[in-house]
């Protein structure tokens, strides 16, 4: 005697056989967008391989030989320049960033002649590079510079060898990167003055407080944050530039004012030696990679409190 099971009975075939087309045709459209989404993502992800992956990958492996650091660490320029670049932060940093804080705060204040005066304090950053630290180089020449003829004129006095001391220069080259990103960061800062309540103000002036202790107490505690954020993200950017050192004082004088940048060009294509270059730029790195955990760790926390 035949016995018809639930699945081969002619009625369970009717039910599932509506059920089948359904799901196969979810499984055809689920197929077709994930081809659709492999073929969006390829070239992203070929750009990506190609200009951060590799060229990483490719720097890591030039600056593998210890024979580039033996001779890295052998040359007397290497120890000069590490103290340089120390000192190129440290004050070129900073500096830059409280006077933005402090402008930002000048710029805050209401009428026509403020905005004026705010779109001409952006116009260094507006600029180029190239031509704005072209232009303090041929300022503070010795000879015939704009600023030792004022000198002459004025006080029929010689000016002082600006690019041809090492202090000098090495100041000249710290005005010149902050003289070229103080309005950016003074940008930055008012933005981050808007976005307090106006109300706090108006609270601190109800109970009688001064303007500095309005900036103290109000202004400072809320802007924190953000100017930590900044001045990991400017340390970060000055450790990488090497257009203020390299057009203003060109490492000059006698190799006395390079910073690891500048030297790690100097060493791969005036020396040839790409080995030495990479090498030489990639000592920051105890430097640098603690300042990128630190920034997105402060990132996170930023993230998270608001």
């Amino acid at each position: 005697m035949a016995v018809t099971t639930p699945i081969d009975s002619p009625a369970a075939a009717t039910r599932t056989a509506p059920l089948a087309a359904p799901l196969a045709r979810r499984r055809g459209i689920f197929a077709a967008d994930k081809l659709w989404a492999l073929a969006f993502v390829t070239p992203y992800v070929a750009v990506f391989v190609a200009f951060v992956i590799y060229p990483i990958g490719y720097g890591l492996w030039l600056g593998s030989d210890p024979a580039s650091y033996r001779a890295l660490f052998e040359d007397p320029v290497y120890p000069r320049t590490v103290v340089n670049t120390l000192l190129y932060l440290l004050f070129g940093v900073n500096l830059k960033l409280l006077l933005a804080l402090l402008l930002s705060g000048f710029f805050m204040r209401k009428g026509w002649w403020t905005k004026v005066l705010l779109l001409i304090f952006m116009l260094p950053w507006a600029i180029p590079a190239l031509p704005s630290y072209l232009s303090i180089n041929w300022m503070l020449n010795g000879q015939w510079g704009l600023i030792n003829n004022i000198i002459w004129h004025m006080a029929q006095v010689d000016g002082p060898p600006w690019l041809d001391s090492h202090y000098l220069a090495l100041g000249s080259v710290i005005y010149g990167h902050i003289w070229k990103w103080l309005p950016f960061w003074t940008l930055i800062f008012l933005a981050g003055r808007m976005a307090i309540s106006l109300e706090l103000y108006e609270a601190a002036d109800v109970d009688g407080a001064s303007p500095i202790q309005k900036f103290t107490h109000v202004t400072l505690p809320l802007m924190a944050g953000m100017y930590l954020v900044c001045t990991m993200l400017s340390t970060i950017w000055a450790l990488g530039d090497f257009n203020a050192v390299r057009f203003i004082s060109g490492g000059g004088p006698a190799l006395s004012t390079h910073v690891l940048a500048t030297l790690g060009i100097r060493n791969a294509f005036e020396l040839g030696d790409p080995g030495l270059g990479m090498a030489t730029v990639l000592t920051a790195l105890p430097l640098l990679i603690p300042l990128v955990v630190l920034l997105m760790r402060q990132l996170r926390r930023s993230e998270v409190t608001i």
